[in-house]
């Protein structure tokens, strides 16, 4: 009888799809559910304007999205977050806060995405702590009265931003 000898190729494999599964589980699936709670104050260091604040956001459901110029996910996100941006539902505000970031790259990558729509900066990644951030992206979803009603971790699709929204109008 011929013993089958599984080649290294596959055993590194499979070792590689065990560590990102839970690479995955810590850094998505780790956080606590901040769902239900009211959201954290914003960051006060403003990237593009208007400032706003919870207070100026109050009576619209707003999307809160965490991003970094150095974060791969961000990078397929940012495009959604563009087009998002353009097609709000009424009275929906989007705002951008960029999380642990070097001002030049958040700076750069507002630009090469044609953001236009409010950014914020929490370069010591106090405020998304304070949100209960478990990785980037992620975005916290708002009710008018300033809830954290759903929270959609990892890169998101125009269409996963409008279904979101549609559960806190």
């Amino acid at each position: 009888m011929r013993r089958r000898r599984i080649p290294a190729v596959a055993v590194v494999a499979v070792a590689l799809v065990a560590a990102l599964v839970v690479i995955e589980l810590l850094t998505n699936g780790g956080g606590s559910e901040p769902a239900g709670r009211a959201a954290p104050a914003l960051p006060r260091e403003v990237l593009t304007r208007p400032r706003v604040t919870l207070a100026s956001l109050r009576g619209h459901p707003v999307l809160v999205n965490f991003w970094a110029s150095w974060c791969g996910p961000c990078k397929r996100e940012a495009k959604h977050l563009a087009a998002l941006s353009h097609r709000l539902p009424s009275g929906a505000r989007l705002i951008g806060v960029d999380w642990n970031d070097a001002l030049p790259g958040a700076r750069a990558f507002i630009r090469h995405y044609g953001w236009t729509f409010p950014n914020l900066r929490d370069a010591s990644g106090t405020v998304g702590n304070n949100f209960g951030l478990s990785g980037l992206p992620n975005t916290f979803v708002l009710d008018s009265h300033g809830r954290i009603k759903k929270v959609l971790i990892g890169p998101q699709t125009v269409a996963s931003f409008e279904q979101a929204l549609r559960t806190v109008e």
